[in-house]
């Protein structure tokens, strides 16, 4: 079953976050098998407070697709995605989620 992980980030600083983390990141979940299917900023909460800290600038929203729950916790996981982690380290506020679902045939 597919897998998604859903990150909303606070992002102090978008160059470096693009240049540096965003660019090495999307290198390893492309070599793990996972997928964007939406990456944006400018998200705006609507309801609730999940997730709030930092939303009331626009939020930045980050959505991979994975073959399973397996894949995206083997790329979560690596000692290569630990190296690239650190890349975001005081200059973005992530919350990160991963579920797995069907796909929804509409």
């Amino acid at each position: 079953m597919p897998a998604y992980m859903i990150v909303t980030a606070k992002i102090a600083d978008r160059d470096a976050f693009i240049n540096g983390y965003g660019m090495a990141a999307g290198k390893l979940v492309e070599q793990f098998g996972g997928k964007y299917v939406l990456r944006a900023p400018g998200a705006t909460l609507l309801e609730g407070d999940f997730g709030a800290n930092g939303l009331e600038g626009g939020a930045s929203m980050v959505i991979s697709e994975w073959r399973d729950r397996a894949a995206a916790e083997a790329f979560w996981n690596s000692p290569d995605y630990a190296e690239v982690k650190k890349l975001r380290a005081g200059i973005a506020d992530c919350q990160v989620l991963l579920i797995e679902s069907a796909k929804i045939n509409g």
